[in-house]
C-alpha cells in the first residue's frame, strides 16, 4: 500500500471520528489533600474540543491524497 493512499485512509477515519465525537474526553487524578498520611484525590474529567472544522479539514484532505494515489497508479 503507498503512504499517500495509507495516509488518506487515516485522515479519512480521524475526520469521521471527530465528526462523531467533538472532542476527546480525559480523566485525571489529583491530590486534594495531603496531610501527612491522609491522602485524598478526586478524579476530574477534561475534554479536549475538537470543532467541526478539523474533522472537515481531515476528511478533505484524505479524500484528495486517495484521488491523487488513485491517479498516478
Amino acid at each position: 500500500m503507498k503512504t499517500n493512499t495509507l495516509v488518506g485512509v487515516i485522515l479519512i477515519v480521524v475526520g469521521t471520528v471527530a465528526f462523531a465525537y467533538q472532542g476527546i474526553t480525559y480523566t485525571t487524578r489529583e491530590k486534594v489533600v495531603d496531610l501527612g498520611p491522609l491522602q485524598v484525590t478526586a478524579d476530574k474529567t477534561k475534554t479536549l474540543p475538537l470543532p467541526p472544522l478539523v474533522g472537515g479539514i481531515a476528511l478533505v484532505g484524505g479524500i484528495v491524497l486517495l484521488a491523487m494515489g488513485s491517479k498516478k497508479g
